[in-house]
């Protein structure tokens, strides 16, 4: 009797941050049907269980467990990995994807929203692969890391500049450290997604006139041209981490936007300065952010197209782990 074909990452220990919803749940999905035994991390225990149960019941070849982790505690995150090496034998590969979404104008996100942003997002993912790291090195199949950054850090966009701020550090910080790990045999993949229909709309964060903004942004990012199947998506990823790119770009409109930008930076700010002018007005408004599950948009025609647009992003809700939980203000997404 024949055996079945080996797997590419079977054996291997990997580590998803921000796993249990959306993109990092479904990544994980794909690394357990490569063979992978999978960790996912995140700060909400009831997600987490959720998410284990749902990869669990998927019929996948490799194994699935969760670890509570703030990535933004940088101990805890030591703390992850040691527990992670001493069960399964080392690390071999790491996706830092743990994030927060705060749509608004950047007056009203204020300097406590940029500097929310760039501890979850940035820090967190700083966090990560310094953590990590020691142990990729040990790695006998060679370790991998990916960091998750978004078409948002390779082109600014307004109303998501706190966003694109932290994903701009995390491009950077994905290439530098491509470059000075090449040598201890540490792959670094960064990866910029477009927009995805993971469903994550109802956990981005919306600031200003947050009805308007949360129409104008759950519209979008469900819109069938524009935004990406978030499954297809994720194995992009994986399968790109697996061969060891240097960089993924998704989405055709990602690729479009991040090269006009190298080419024609100029131009390309004088768009999104037209695009700024379509989206809601800041009229002083100072609240407390609060999250999409909450919010009711506008009604008439506008909400009749929200829904049509937003319709498949509304169902990944659903299948992507994204419904039914609240979290602390300021918690990181997945």
């Amino acid at each position: 009797m024949p055996h079945p074909a080996p797997r590419p990452f079977d054996g291997l220990s990997a580590v998803v941050t921000g796993g249990s919803r959306g993109l990092g749940l479904l990544m994980a999905r794909r690394l357990m049907a490569r063979g992978a035994a999978v960790t996912i991390a995140a700060r909400d225990r009831t997600e987490l269980a959720d998410a284990t149960a749902l990869l669990s019941g998927t019929g996948r070849a490799g194994r699935i467990r969760s670890a509570v982790c703030d990535v933004r505690d940088q101990a805890a995150v030591r703390d992850l990995f040691a527990e992670v090496a001493a069960r399964d034998g080392g690390v071999d590969l790491v996706i830092a994807g743990a994030g927060i979404i705060q749509v608004a104008p950047w007056e009203a996100a204020g300097t406590r929203g940029f500097r929310e942003a760039m501890a979850t997002i940035f820090e967190g993912a700083l966090n990560t692969a310094t953590e990590a790291m020691p142990h990729l090195r040990r790695s006998p199949a060679g370790g991998r890391l990916a960091l998750i950054g978004s078409i948002g850090g390779l082109v600014a966009v307004p109303h998501l500049l706190p966003y694109s701020c932290a994903k701009s550090a995390v491009a950077a910080l994905a290439e530098g450290l491509r470059a000075e790990e090449a040598a201890r045999g540490v792959t670094v993949t960064a990866v910029h997604p477009g927009l995805m229909r993971t469903g994550s709309h109802l956990h981005a964060r919306f600031g200003g006139a947050a009805e308007k903004e949360y129409a104008w942004f759950s519209a979008l990012a469900g819109a069938p041209v524009v935004s990406m199947d978030a499954e297809r998506a994720a194995e992009r990823i994986v399968s790109g981490i697996e061969r060891r790119r240097a960089r993924i770009v998704l989405t055709p409109a990602a690729r479009l936007a991040a090269t006009a930008h190298g080419l024609a930076p100029a131009t390309t700010t004088r768009l999104m300065s037209v695009f700024a002018r379509a989206l809601p007005r800041h009229h002083g408004e100072h609240g407390e952010p609060v999250e999409g599950h909450t919010l009711t948009p506008p009604g008439g025609p506008a909400a009749r197209l929200r829904r049509a647009l937003g319709a498949l992003n509304d169902k990944a809700a659903d299948r992507f782990n994204q419904r039914g939980h609240d979290r602390p203000p300021g918690s990181p997404a997945g």
